[in-house]
């Protein structure tokens, strides 16, 4: 079987949950390597543009009227995507430290863990 077609069965066989969960784990770990060695300053942009991206289709997803998470819940995750954004920005901009957007990352692995 081609690595392609692997790819493509175990990504039919994830549950979207399932594939939230990979896409954070996936995201995390590049955020984690990059506080750990310190690398140039294009792998830091490039690792939160992706992190964006994902909480930007996270957010898009909560924004849909079919989505079946509680109202409630859909605006949290919104909320949370608004502040990865602006965080983003401060710590590109100002240096901020990385590690509250890994612990955000963390916090909605666990989230999507325990369903």
């Amino acid at each position: 079987m081609s690595i392609k077609a692997y790819q493509r069965a175990a990504t039919q066989a994830e549950t979207p949950r399932e594939l939230e969960y990979r896409a954070f784990g996936q995201v995390t770990a590049e955020l984690v390597r990059i506080r750990q060695e310190q690398p140039a300053p294009g792998c830091l942009a490039e690792a939160l543009a992706v992190n964006r991206r994902l909480w930007s289709m996270l957010s898009a997803d909560c924004a849909l009227p079919e989505n079946r998470l509680p109202l409630t819940l859909r605006g949290q995750i919104i909320s949370l995507a608004l502040w990865v954004v602006r965080y983003s920005g401060e710590v590109l901009r100002d240096g901020a430290d990385i590690e509250p957007l890994i612990d955000i990352n963390r916090t909605m692995m666990e989230g999507l863990s325990a369903r």
